[in-house]
């Protein structure tokens, strides 16, 4: 239908309903639906949506139309008349059958009037959903409750309570030529970025796809170009204060429909190490919360490899830590050992994910208590080996980005591989090609390992510190923003 060149509304309402028949479903899909009503001698009608739609205002606003026969000649023009007594505050005119089917399989209703070549837009949307509530990754001590949800309406008005300035703005855009997918570029126009706007906008706008039905990760596909790199390019988020906090920076956010997660560009990889936990607490506690953060973080990567490599070659280790390494022996080499351990760890990850909550409390009493300790003692594993996995593995748990927290246990297990086949050598190499290759990535053109290459001293001190509000006056210089000054 996308494809085809734009169709009139036509004056007479049987070619319309015709249209409607033949290309979108009435008369055969049951949610799809028209009322016929007679006003001032014309007839009305409005097409609907069951399940989109708000059932309320549709019974007012045709209460409002009906009057009308009581109180107007039947001589006025009928549609300036339909037009001026909808009780709504959010009537569009539109004048093509493909922007009228567009709008009504969104969940507004159309209304046509004979013998106009318009049709008018109601938005009475009522999406079927949950209610704001707090994420389940992004989970803080204190703080507010309410996160985004599956409407992108309610996420936008969670958004808009918290910045009241006359500078954001929400740019609607329908992506996926069957789908119609909306998706929303969220910026302040006096401190973003104008280019980045318009790369996204364009991004967006040359999108060709059936449908978006993975939402925001196939936006990010498109957008970023990712392809088989494992580090997350973009930065995800459910909490409508960080998502506040980000657009304040000079950051544009996207919003879609359908999707709790919101996206928020251009990022480091140093945002994807940041939670909102460490600005809910004074700044010494934030401060010691992030540094917590980092040597979980920097745990989940080295600390396995680091071990394999200090049993592999012991000489390495100084007198005051000879003990480090196993101390029996078992029948399965040590770096499959680590790679069972490992994997296991992800299949339990996996398991909880796809196991309702009450039973995976006792998923993990048995993967715990029965699955290690019997691989242990039928010699499996070496004790050592179940320690430093699950150390690493709570170093991943710690992580605040799940993408990152994967693309980290990726680097581990190369690094692992590396550190078998050459040792020492494997180790250092395995490392340096990492940083070579996370040197490389540019996110929307922003430097992966900003603030640390290319250095900036002011950036880099406000990752190491939390900084107080007061006390963080300038805007991070990567979003080039129009003003970067927060406050004078």
């Amino acid at each position: 239908m996308a494809s085809d060149k734009k169709t009139p509304i036509s004056e007479k309402l049987q070619e319309v309903e015709l249209y409607m028949k033949d290309r979108v479903g009435l008369g055969t899909s049951f949610d799809f639906g028209v009322r016929k009503v007679k006003i001032l001698k014309k007839d009305v009608h409005i097409y609907y949506v069951n399940g989109l739609c708000d059932s309320a205002y549709i019974l007012e606003i045709m209460d409002q139309l009906v009057e009308i026969n009581d109180h107007e000649k039947a001589s006025t023009n009928v549609y300036d008349v339909i037009h001026n007594r909808i009780v709504h505050q959010s009537v569009e005119p539109v004048n093509t059958m493909q922007d009228l089917v567009d709008q009504v399989l969104s969940g507004l209703i159309g209304i046509v009037v004979e013998g106009t070549e318009k049709a008018l837009i109601v938005d009475v949307r009522s999406y079927p959903g949950r209610q704001p509530q707090e994420p389940d990754t992004e989970k803080v001590v204190r703080g507010s409750r309410d996160g985004f949800v599956e409407n992108i309406i309610v996420n936008t008005a969670l958004t808009r309570r918290r910045i009241r300035d006359e500078g954001l703005r929400f740019e609607m855009i329908k992506v996926g030529e069957r789908s119609k997918m909306d998706v929303s570029i969220a910026y302040i126009k006096d401190i973003a970025n104008p280019d980045l706007i318009e790369v996204l906008r364009k991004e967006l706008e040359q999108i060709e796809i059936d449908g978006t039905t993975m939402a925001d990760k196939a936006i990010e596909e498109f957008i970023v170009k990712q392809g088989y790199n494992p580090y997350p390019l973009v930065r995800y988020t459910e909490r409508a204060d960080v998502a506040a906090t980000h657009l304040l920076e000079g950051h544009v956010l996207i919003y879609t429909d359908t999707s709790p997660s919101v996206i928020i560009t251009p990022t480091t990889y140093f945002h994807h190490v940041q939670h909102a936990e460490e600005y809910r607490q004074s700044a010494a506690v934030g401060t010691f919360v992030r540094w917590v953060r980092f040597i979980g973080i920097f745990t989940s990567i080295i600390l396995l490899p680091l071990w394999f490599l200090f049993v592999l070659e012991p000489n390495l280790l100084p007198d005051a830590l000879s003990f480090i390494g196993p101390n029996e022996q078992s029948n399965i080499p040590l770096v499959l050992q680590l790679f069972i351990a490992d994997l296991g760890i992800e299949f339990l990850r996996i398991a909880a994910i796809h196991t309702p909550t009450p039973l995976s409390t006792a998923m993990g009493l048995i993967a715990a208590v029965m699955i290690g300790d019997i691989a242990i003692q039928v010699g499996i594993f070496v004790p050592e080996t179940i320690l430093y996995v699950a150390v690493s593995a709570v170093g991943t748990f710690a992580t605040p980005s799940y993408e990152l927290s994967v693309a980290n246990k990726l680097v581990r297990l190369a690094l692992l591989v590396a550190v078998s086949l050459f040792g020492t050598y494997g180790f250092i190499i395995g490392l340096t090609i990492l940083l070579i290759l996370l040197t490389g990535i540019r996110s929307l053109n922003t430097p992966y390992l900003w603030p640390v290459l290319p250095f900036n001293p002011g950036a880099f001190m406000q990752i190491i510190l939390r900084r107080s509000v007061p006390g963080s006056k300038i805007r991070p210089s990567i979003v080039h923003t129009r003003n970067k000054y927060k406050q004078r």
